[in-house]
């Protein structure tokens, strides 16, 4: 018996050793050898999701498992995994307003130190304090990337601009002005809009007309008498637009077809036109409205998740995708702008080139106006979404009058913003409760 209990010590200890070193396994990666989960709500589309795993994520410090969905199922998934206390995510990359619910449900982590480690990044202040969620000293995720809507402008279009109209800051009257001089010397309806089950016109709505004719993010405002005015004017716009606007999901392929002249829509649904034709287009500022020069700038950022199998991993994936080169890749490759002081190179393609012009414009016009993405409302930013989304259709689409659509759609959006206690976002001022409608 004795000489067999050092073999048997000796098993034992190899057993035990092995059993650590696969539970620290286990808590480093959430299973043994798996990758790191990295959660998303951006470049949901195939060629863009491709683009994250081949180039921006090629050299990760680990192996990162890429997951784009679309804001239900990314919603879902967040909440299910904190409820069951199951989490196998370990990065969330999302939008400002995507981390507003998580926060204020305690699903995600403090990342003060990871902020403060990352200070050299050259965050910009306003972005670092959106990311506090009205704290002092909590920091709820790290800037990731910007980007915004702009307009894209095929250069035979110029010669119709009406009579002292500047294409870096046109007003929305002038666009209407603008597509009656094309139609009516080509007989074409050239301006274009993303009106399409996948396109994003309803963030033209929220973040864009709304602001511009009513100061108000879209909500505070949504059934004004300067609303009214808004939506008279753009039925104007509508009727010398493409038809097939209210079919167009990404605006770059009309454009690069010529089906369209004049084209609004996301920087990164524009970049493929200007990318392959930049002698052929110029890029400008959104159009301004009474109120001023409305427009949506898009912060996203990386947050983590309560319980995240590999929180050690997934600050170094922050720090890799916050580096100059990333940050730069981003931007060849996607058309999201840095969040981060990376220096822009002077061999940028053109294309890219052209829209980072036109974002700073925008940013910098006198009269902007700022309107953040909706924010608080959790896996309800679909259901708002379809409140302007219905109605454009029933006032644009369909002919209806004006107030009376308003005032019904006015009901189910107060009703989304009561029902997850939604407070009001900028341009608003922040609000006792839920944002409510006047």
């Amino acid at each position: 018996m004795k000489r067999l209990a050092v073999p048997l010590l000796m098993l034992t200890t190899l057993l035990l050793g092995a059993f650590t070193t696969g539970c620290q396994m286990l808590g480093a990666g959430g299973q043994a050898g798996g990758p790191l989960i990295f959660l998303s709500d951006q470049f949901t589309p195939v060629e863009e999701s491709e683009k994250m795993r081949s180039i921006i994520l090629k050299d990760a410090p680990a192996k990162v498992d890429f997951i784009p969905e679309d804001p239900g199922p990314f919603n879902d998934r967040l909440t299910a995994e904190q409820k069951t206390n199951k989490v196998t995510v370990s990065v969330i990359g999302g939008l400002h307003g995507d981390f507003a619910p998580l926060v204020q449900a305690g699903q995600v982590e403090d990342l003060s130190a990871l902020a403060s480690k990352l200070n050299d990044r050259g965050f910009p202040p306003t972005f670092s304090e959106l990311s506090r969620f009205g704290t002092k000293d909590k920091t709820y995720y790290v800037p990731w990337m910007q980007a915004t809507y702009v307009l894209a402008v095929n250069k035979k279009a110029l010669p119709y601009l009406p009579q002292g109209a500047d294409v870096n800051a046109l007003t929305y009257k002038q666009i209407a002005e603008w597509g009656v001089n094309i139609q009516k010397a080509t007989n074409q309806r050239k301006i274009g809009f993303p009106g399409g089950p996948k396109g994003l016109i309803h963030r033209f709505f929220q973040g864009y007309l709304y602001p511009s004719y009513t100061g108000s993010s879209g909500v505070v405002g949504f059934k004004s008498a300067e609303a009214v005015t808004m939506w008279q004017d753009f039925k104007s716009i509508w009727e010398v637009s493409n038809p097939q606007s209210a079919n167009y999901e990404f605006m770059q392929e009309p454009l690069l077809g010529e089906e369209v002249w004049v084209a609004w829509d996301h920087t990164a649904r524009l970049i493929n036109a200007v990318k392959e034709r930049p002698d052929d287009f110029v890029l400008v500022p959104a159009p301004a409205g009474p109120k001023g020069r409305g427009f949506m700038p898009v912060i996203a950022g990386f947050a983590i998740p309560k319980g995240a199998p590999n929180r050690a991993g997934a600050e170094q994936l922050i720090e890799y995708l916050t580096q100059p080169n990333q940050q730069v890749a981003t931007l060849r490759e996607l058309a999201f702008f840095p969040a981060t002081n990376a220096q822009i190179p002077t061999d940028l393609s053109a294309g890219v080139r052209l829209e980072a012009d036109a974002v700073a414009k925008q940013a910098t016009a006198k009269d902007a106006i700022p309107s953040l993405l909706p924010i608080g409302l959790g896996a309800k930013g679909g259901e708002l979404n379809k409140v302007y989304l219905d109605t454009f259709s029933r006032i644009i689409l369909k002919s209806e009058a004006i107030q009376p659509v308003l005032d019904d759609e006015a009901k189910i959006l107060q009703s989304i913003l009561d029902d997850t206690k939604a407070g009001c976002w900028p341009p608003d001022p922040p609000s006792d409760g839920p944002c409510k409608v006047k």
